[in-house]
């Protein structure tokens, strides 16, 4: 491995080759393939995430289209400040070249170069690849050709059986010592050579030792349509077999002062009494609110409408509830259910317990049978039973794309 000691850790960083255009996929309105959705992300969002979680790797760098900003930023979202992006060129060959100069400032000794369109890339490959790597060879991921190789002619016929014996698919990951690798890519532009299939080759060109290691067979390219369906159905069996169920629950609780009547779960209740709150004091809402935000980990209704702030004053609280909803599926959360338990003497609640199972369905966009609002009293006991006050408490159980972590 690339490392003497800890005070002398050799620097290590990623090239993600991702420019291409992707025409034998097909098109769709996502973008080229390495934008196409799998288990509701991006190709290249699967891949990057996983070169991010490598300890080993400290910077990345992933080579884009000069039209993909726009298709870039939406599809990595906040990982896309963790990676710099770098504008292609009209070949792979040459945007690998522009990725690499990228890091000519960086102090990097070893680099990998890894196709953006091979999202199923795992950690102990890069460790493998970044563990044989040396200050003067390369290294190359393979896996032996297991099928009968056949020579033809033009005329389609077969001319000659090709022994198999030392031959290997290459994939990517391609590992180098950084400058030499540079120097080659460099070299081969000089030269007016752009024919290269990929980066050994160039090495191999310009005098470069390469040494194999084995790759995966998981490790495969996304190349034409059928490739990146059976990638997503790949990972929406994963998805399946470990569903991203979250269920977060809130609570609240508000004191009553005079005033007509109370809101609750977004209808008004006339009652002897209100409820006391800078908006308006929805304690079922608020609940909610809180339920909702926290299956995104995403804080608590003060933390997005500080009570200190004058434009909640009198707020209707359904804008609470819709507010932490848009959270919940900007993030492709489908809410479950909702369920809110009311403690109080008074007001009756069953009465109005229709009116607010639809207000409630209007704000979450789910169906009444997913529902649920109960009322209990405190059997006189406490500031409720006292009838000084009114509590909720909410439940919401919210499914995201993707797999519980392993």
């Amino acid at each position: 491995m690339p490392v003497t000691n800890d005070d002398n850790k050799m620097r290590v960083a990623a090239v993600i080759v991702a420019a291409g255009r992707g025409e034998r996929a097909g098109q769709s309105v996502e973008g080229p393939k390495q934008y196409r959705r799998i288990g509701g992300e991006a190709v290249l969002l699967h891949t990057v995430r996983t070169f991010l979680g490598c300890p080993m790797i400290d910077q990345i760098v992933v080579v884009i289209h000069k039209e993909d900003d726009a298709l870039f930023s939406q599809a990595l979202g906040d990982v896309a400040g963790k990676v710099i992006a770098v504008t292609g060129g009209p070949t792979r060959q040459e945007s690998t070249r522009l990725g690499l100069l990228a890091l000519n400032s960086a102090s990097i000794d070893h680099v990998l170069i890894h196709d953006g369109v091979r999202p199923f890339i795992e950690a102990d490959l890069l460790e493998r690849v970044i563990f044989n790597l040396t200050p003067h060879i390369g290294v190359l991921p393979v896996l032996a050709v297991s099928d009968t190789l056949k020579a033809a002619g033009h005329d389609a016929m077969v001319s000659a059986t090709v022994p198999r014996a030392g031959l290997y698919a290459a994939q990517t990951p391609q590992a180098f010592p950084y400058q030499p690798i540079l120097d080659a890519h460099n070299a081969a532009f000089a030269a007016g050579r752009s024919d290269f299939t990929d980066d050994s080759a160039i090495a191999e060109w310009h005098g470069l030792p390469v040494r194999i290691v084995e790759g995966s067979a998981d490790n495969t390219k996304l190349t034409w349509a059928k490739d990146i369906e059976m990638a997503d159905d790949r990972l929406l069996q994963k998805q399946f077999s470990f569903p991203d169920v979250r269920t977060g629950n809130g609570y609240d609780v508000h004191a009553f002062e005079p005033g007509n009547g109370v809101w609750l779960a977004g209808v008004f209740i006339h009652h002897d009494k209100k409820l006391s709150g800078h908006s308006d004091a929805d304690v079922a809402l608020h609940a909610l609110t809180d339920a909702l935000l926290a299956t995104r980990g995403a804080g608590d209704i003060g933390t997005h409408f500080p009570p200190s702030d004058p434009q909640w004053k009198g707020a209707a609280s359904h804008i609470f509830v819709e507010h932490a909803v848009k959270i919940v599926k900007e993030a492709g959360g489908r809410i479950a259910n909702a369920d809110i338990t009311l403690i109080c003497e008074a007001p009756k609640v069953g009465p109005h317990r229709e009116a607010m199972t639809a207000a409630l369905a209007k704000m979450l966009g789910i169906t009444a049978d997913r529902i649920s609002i109960k009322a209990t009293t405190n059997e006189k006991l406490g500031f409720i039973g006292r009838e000084e006050g009114i509590a909720a408490i909410a439940t919401a159980s919210v499914i995201y794309p993707g797999g519980l972590p392993e």
